[in-house]
């Protein structure tokens, strides 16, 4: 499909790749790895031709169809989310124009046995497979598939756009990408503003996709559970394994150990070498032997070995200031945003010294939460800091707070306080910036990199609470290890939002999960939360997190007579029936909706059903009928409300 031969590329006389050559496959699942700033999201540049190499080439198969989702898109407004769902089949249209075209000839041509006439019959067939094989006979259908897997609600594809926050319009785009079926999907951290319902559902989605995957991604669940060969990016080459990620780490560390051993041999014969040259140097008959191993040791390749600079790569929290017994307090806390709920009478407390974990769906208001905690949002109730308690805050989008014009050191220099115990130099070494480096621009760093300098401007200032939402996004997987372990070891309060599965797993004390406009307290890490809820996995969670009202209280005050009340407890158990029997009939459509969906996915299968002229007409009728038995279900949960 896409052949890359003898790729280099260099900005400012520095190697971004040197010399690579690889092939991408149809169904490969290709997991990109490396540490921030070694070049993956520029190797995903290259491939969808958004970037052009200094040397070597990158050939592709004719006609080849690129998706590809980067981590900075330009958004445009004017449109519903429906409507810009609906532009990732433009292409259908011109298909579908060319098609009445060409039957129209057909219908007006009389030599049956020419040339001409057999090519137009061809491309007619063509041209309609290609339709129903995109999906054009059902398009509705689809969209409203993915929309709804990517967390969108029925009301909000008729919204505009412009509504909606930046990480909502990133899954607009993803959705219009997933609808063209590309050949091959390049992907740039896809999960950076998915919930943890949403990544699970997109897991599923990319693992039944025939064409080739190339993922960037520092979710190592979600990279294992989708990745079966893994490219390595790191000191301008790569390393290519036919292994999915967890495998490929094992691979790696036999390699790294060879590598270091490979690493003394070497390093042993060039001091050999310089002994030798040292020694003929001076003797005139044994110069030009001197000089020849002299040309030997310029064009040796020195091995460099990665785990040297892992090895490097070490911080710490400071420790906390002294506080007393309660952390934070927050009484009936309620934040709406015009007519819209987003939180109500929320009340929690944490101890010192207390980790805890916000989850749930996007939009239920753990962000919010969050921003009233530090008051960076108005709200109405009591939220109060416990004695001598200092707050620290990592927003979500903390590294675009960045100055682009500043360099790394600048940066750091300027947030120093007269807490600050060690050299500005020697906490970004810890961070993996060192010599050069610091004279970079913000502007030139990769998201990764802006991340870690966001991070460690908040290790500058001592705090007894720490308040971070998603702190891993754009971290490569190596950096996110080593924040929850210094997250771990904090001897602070910390409350922290998150997507991330594995990143959660065994680092807080509480969890609170987030839905309805409230919350819920579950003790434990993220894994004893789910046992809990008895749930096996987040595909249970997901199911369980439906779109549900809140039902309002009798705020009339009025007693109510034993008869009425007697006759609206009888009518509220009818509709309660009603309602059941209703969930079980859209359950069972649902299903078989699912497993026709299935079979249309599967080329083979799809040539099949197209043959039955009924086939799309009953199920076009079912779709009818669960459309119907979902109004009817959501007018009957409505009268419920207005009775209880």
């Amino acid at each position: 499909m896409i052949s890359v031969n003898n790729l280099s590329l260099y900005f400012g006389g520095q190697d971004v790749f040197s010399n690579i050559s690889f092939m991408i496959n149809k169904g490969d699942k290709i997991g990109l790895v490396g540490k921030n700033g070694a070049g993956k999201s520029t190797l995903l540049n290259l491939l969808s031709g958004n970037l052009t190499p200094n040397d070597g080439n990158i050939s592709a198969a004719n006609g080849l169809v690129i998706g590809y989702l980067t981590q900075d898109l330009d958004f445009e407004d004017g449109r519903t989310v429906i409507e810009e769902a609906k532009t990732a089949f433009n292409y259908l249209n011109e298909i579908k124009k060319r098609l009445k075209i060409v039957n129209n000839q057909i219908k007006e041509r009389t030599d049956y046995e020419s040339q001409s006439y057999l090519d137009l019959i061809t491309e007619s067939h063509d041209l309609g497979e290609r339709f129903r094989m995109a999906g054009g006979d059902d398009i509705q259908s689809e969209i409203s598939q993915i929309l709804t897997g990517l967390g969108f609600t029925q009301y909000d594809f008729n919204r505009q756009t412009h509504e909606f926050s930046g990480g909502w319009r990133m899954r607009v785009e993803l959705a219009k990408i997933l609808l063209k079926k590309p050949d091959i999907l390049l992907l740039d951290e896809p999960t950076n503003h998915l919930d943890i319902e949403s990544i699970i559902w997109l897991e599923q989605w990319l693992k039944k996709v025939s064409g080739a995957i190339v993922l960037v991604s520092h979710d190592r669940v979600f990279l294992d559970s989708i990745s079966n060969r893994t490219i390595e990016v790191a000191f301008s080459k790569i390393n290519d394994y036919k292994a999915k990620y967890s495998k490929y780490l094992e691979l790696r560390e036999d390699r790294i150990e060879k590598q270091i051993q490979a690493k003394k041999n070497q390093d042993k014969y060039i001091a050999e070498t310089k002994v030798l040259i040292d020694k003929f140097r001076a003797k005139k008959n044994k110069a030009a032997f001197a000089q020849s191993l002299i040309t030997k040791l310029s064009k040796l390749e020195i091995i460099q070995v990665e785990k040297e600079d892992i090895g490097r790569m070490q911080f710490r929290f400071p420790p906390a200031p002294h506080s007393g017994k309660l952390s934070l307090m927050v009484k009936d806390a309620s934040k709406s945003y015009a007519d819209l709920d987003v939180l109500k009478n929320i009340n929690l407390e944490i101890v010192k010294g207390e980790k805890i974990a916000f989850v749930g769906k996007n939009g239920e208001g753990k962000t919010t939460l969050a921003k009233m905690i530090v008051d960076e949002v108005e709200y109405s109730g009591i939220i109060k800091l416990g004695h001598q308690v200092k707050l620290g805050y990592y927003a979500q989008n903390q590294a675009d707070f960045l100055d682009n014009d500043l360099t790394i050191l600048q940066t750091i220099e300027n947030a120093v306080t007269e807490h600050t115990t060690s050299n500005v130099r020697t906490i970004l070494g810890s961070f993996l910036f060192s010599n050069d480096d610091v004279s970079k621009k913000i502007k030139v760093l990769s998201g990764g990199e802006r991340a870690r300098v966001a991070l460690c401007k908040l290790l500058l200032e001592p705090y007894n609470l720490l308040v971070m939402d998603e702190p891993t996004n754009h971290l490569d997987i190596t950096s996110k290890e080593l924040l929850k372990k210094a997250l771990s070891d904090y001897d602070g309060s910390l409350i922290v939002v998150s997507h991330d599965r594995e990143f959660l797993q065994g680092l807080t004390d509480k969890v609170y999960e987030f839905k309805n406009q409230n919350i819920k307290e579950y003790y434990g890490d993220i894994n004893a939360f789910l046992a809990e809820r008895k749930f096996e996995n987040f595909k249970q969670l997901e199911a369980s997190q439906k779109d549900q009202k809140i039902v309002p209280k009798n705020k009339s005050g009025k007693k109510e007579n034993f008869l009425d009340k007697k006759n609206k407890n009888r009518k509220i158990n009818q509709l309660k029936k009603e309602i059941v029997k209703l969930e079980r009939k859209i359950n069972s459509i649902s299903d078989v909706l699912k497993k026709k969906d299935e079979d249309l996915s599967d080329p083979i299968k799809f040539k099949n059903l197209s043959d039955d002229k009924d086939f799309f007409k009953v199920y076009e009728d079912e779709i009818k009928k669960l459309k119907a038995l979902e109004n009817d279900w959501t007018l009957k949960n409505e009268e419920l409300e207005k009775l209880i």
